[in-house]
């Protein structure tokens, strides 16, 4: 019995103890350099996006362990537990206002007359809704079923590698021309799939009656890059040549992606019939028009905090499979900001304060860059308290990042087609 009630005294202890450090760790990650800023990144986007879930979670624990301790320790332990929650209470409050920096960003560079909303810019499936439905945690789960009903479609010469799912609505008008969006996942250029990642975006495009597509492509390390940009291309002519039978436009596409997404839709946006990122179809239109990366790495060429330690090694002994001393040319052809250039498509950057893998100063300079040289709008969004992949869950900031992609994308879409009669 006694040795029952000193575990549960430990546990306690630990349930406490844990709480607090992933809390803090919440606003302000315990580490952004080396290995523990994985953990930082890992425990921190379930802190800033879950933190209701994980109230409940460590409030079911300590109700578990707590019965038959001392009242001393016990109270310690839901003391301590309590504020920890107070904390994480703030960070779900500062996700339900996350709209108020991506808006701001928006009026900053589009003006405070934009648009707000789609309108009456491209046809919408009936019934017609002035808002999709709101993206959820549990609904993100099944939302896969409710959309892609075009799966696994091949779009290259590479099996499984080469698969795409396009989103849509059952309802949705095949004979019509619904704008674009091409979703690149991200995970390092190793791992990733077209399932998975910025449901709440596409779900919601989706339903206001876009067309999505997600795409699988080539992987390190059996890759080498440019093979995983090389199949983005690939996926862009796929989709100018076939999406119209899916009931899209092929005249609008809009590119987006997280991380190494990111890195490879800002990367493809810049580099339109770019031969050397289009072997075997040099002479296909790959444009497109309008680029929303989410935290992505821009600058491969850097040596200072705003790239994470271990990135360069990872990149030279897995994806580009050289050493940046000894072939920077390969790094800097591979970088984004490299290719920035006046005729750039208009850019939607957003990025979080907080990100532990990718340092949010790669955002701000790829930003800063892209206004300096592009005649078109940069919109450029840092999201508070904001992780790594912040967009993955449905939660309340997931919710308002696809709210404002997608004002961004009806303001971009009005000033190139009329509205829908």
């Amino acid at each position: 019995m006694v040795g029952v009630k000193r575990v549960k005294h430990i546990a306690a202890v630990f349930i406490a103890a844990i709480s607090a450090a992933l809390t803090a760790n919440g606003y302000r990650p315990l580490s952004k350099r080396g290995y523990p800023s994985l953990y930082a990144f890992t425990y921190g986007v379930f802190a800033s996006e879950l933190p209701l879930q994980m109230i409940a979670a460590e409030a079911a624990a300590l109700t578990a362990v707590t019965p038959g301790l001392g009242r001393r320790t016990g109270r310690i332990a839901w003391l301590v537990s309590a504020l920890s929650w107070l904390g994480l209470l703030g960070l779900y409050r500062a996700g339900r206002q996350a709209d108020q920096p991506l808006t701001a960003a928006l009026d900053a560079e589009l003006g405070t007359d934009r648009r707000t909303d789609s309108g009456d810019l491209w046809k919408r499936p009936a019934p017609m809704g002035a808002t999709a439905k709101r993206p959820g945690v549990v609904r993100m789960l099944r939302i896969y079923r409710d959309y892609a009903h075009d799966s696994d479609v091949p779009y290259g010469e590479f099996g499984r590698k080469n698969l795409l799912d396009i989103w849509r609505r059952p309802d949705l008008d095949r004979g019509g021309r619904a704008p674009v969006l091409l979703e690149v996942p991200g995970g390092a250029w190793m791992l990733g799939s077209k399932r998975g990642q910025a449901h709440p975006l596409m779900s919601h495009l989706a339903e206001l009656g876009w067309v999505c597509v997600s795409i699988n492509y080539r992987l390190s390390p059996r890759a080498t890059w440019p093979d995983h940009i090389v199949d983005v291309k690939r996926a862009i002519a796929w989709i100018k040549e076939h999406i119209s039978e899916y009931g899209g436009d092929p005249d609008f596409i809009a590119i987006t992606g997280g991380s190494a997404g990111g890195h490879l839709s800002s990367l493809a946006a810049l580099t339109p019939n770019m031969a050397e990122f289009q072997p075997g179809f040099p002479d296909v239109d790959t444009s497109v028009q309008a680029a929303v990366p989410f935290y992505g790495v821009y600058d491969f060429t850097r040596k200072d905090t705003s790239m994470h330690p271990l990135m360069v090694p990872m990149l030279a002994k897995y994806v580009l499979k050289q050493r940046r001393r000894d072939f920077p040319d390969a790094y800097q052809s591979a970088s984004s900001i490299s290719h920035v250039n006046a005729d750039a498509p208009p850019f939607f950057i957003l990025h979080g304060t907080n990100d532990s893998l990718i340092p949010v100063e790669q955002g701000r300079s790829f930003a800063r860059r892209l206004r300096e040289v592009s005649t078109q709008p940069v919109v450029y969004a840092e999201l508070p308290y904001a992780q790594h992949a912040f967009d993955i869950f449905g939660s309340p900031r997931a919710a308002h990042s696809a709210v404002a992609v997608e004002q961004f994308l009806a303001q971009v879409y009005s000033r190139t087609r009329v509205p829908a009669v």
